[in-house]
């Protein structure tokens, strides 16, 4: 099978893809998925005057086969920009095909235009494919552990 691959900013046409997307990595990470009016919300965050996120689609022949989003935040001790990829996802079949290489290269590129020292993101501690592709593109892992608090806000615009 011949794949053409391009990877490229996420279109306001492509939301629907993403959901699907996004609904197979959370099955993926065996977490649950609510749909409950993301892509109204994806729409405004991502094109919608100053981006709140920021997010790319890889395409095989216009077939969406995977996405990453990015977002950047501030760390208070360096008193520097840095970037958070909050997603990295590509669906089965096209694993280990340089695709997350050309994500990462939009993550290093990205990072550089938005003026970021660094970026960061995490990844369940089962998902070894991931972590030994981090870890042959050069990323260091840091031990912490990641809490979540429900403060009641979400689904809110």
């Amino acid at each position: 099978m011949s794949h053409e691959i391009k990877v490229q900013p996420i279109e306001p046409g492509q939301l629907d893809g993403l959901l699907e997307l996004c609904r197979e990595h959370a099955a993926y990470e065996g977490a649950e998925f609510h749909e409950n009016g993301q892509v109204e919300r994806w729409r405004s965050a991502l094109f919608e005057g100053r981006p709140s996120l920021h997010g790319w689609m890889a395409l095989d022949c216009g077939k969406p086969c995977g996405f990453m989003t990015v977002t950047t935040d501030f760390a208070t001790w360096s008193a520097e920009r840095f970037a958070y990829m909050d997603c990295l996802f590509l669906r089965d079949g096209y694993r280990g095909m340089g695709i997350g290489r050309m994500f990462l290269d939009r993550l290093r590129e990205f990072s550089a235009a938005e003026g970021c020292g660094w970026a960061e993101w995490q990844t369940p501690t089962d998902n070894e494919l991931g972590i030994g592709f981090y870890r042959r593109m050069g990323a260091e892992a840091k031990h912490k552990i990641r809490f979540h608090y429900d403060v009641g806000m979400r689904g809110v615009s």
